[in-house]
């Protein structure tokens, strides 16, 4: 049996296919922005006009200087009490998983579709043809 020789792909093809890789992962992580998907926190705790460090649950000289380093002095600025009180949302939205189910089963029966010729190819060539 004469040895596996792979096809030969054109420069044009491996630049398409570079594009629409390219493309599928570009789409891969923004679209969870662009559908507002991303990201566990929705919501913050409401703006605490009397807030002190403590109150925010930093309670440590080292937290302190932490948040000194990146410029937030005051316990009372909006922005940092939004970033300090935001909370995870574990909520799990049934849609979405089934979503997120059918697409990886899906995604993986194309790739053993797509590739069963070449792993034919590929095990004839290493094991014999079939007897």
């Amino acid at each position: 049996m004469a040895k596996y020789v792979p096809p030969k792909q054109s420069k044009i093809g491996q630049i398409i296919d570079v594009l629409v890789l390219l493309v599928l992962i570009i789409g891969a992580l923004r679209l969870p922005l662009w559908f507002d998907l991303a990201g566990g926190s929705k919501t913050a705790a409401p703006v605490d006009a009397n807030a002190t460090w403590q109150s925010l649950g930093q309670d440590t000289p080292e937290k302190i200087a932490a948040w000194n380093a990146l410029g937030f002095t005051d316990p009372k600025n909006e922005a940092l009490q939004n970033i300090i009180t935001a909370r995870y949302d574990y909520t799990i939205n049934s849609i979405e998983l089934a979503i997120m189910v059918i697409v990886v089963i899906g995604y993986f029966f194309m790739v053993i579709r797509f590739s069963d010729k070449e792993y034919r190819e590929v095990i004839d060539e290493k094991f014999g043809g079939k007897k």
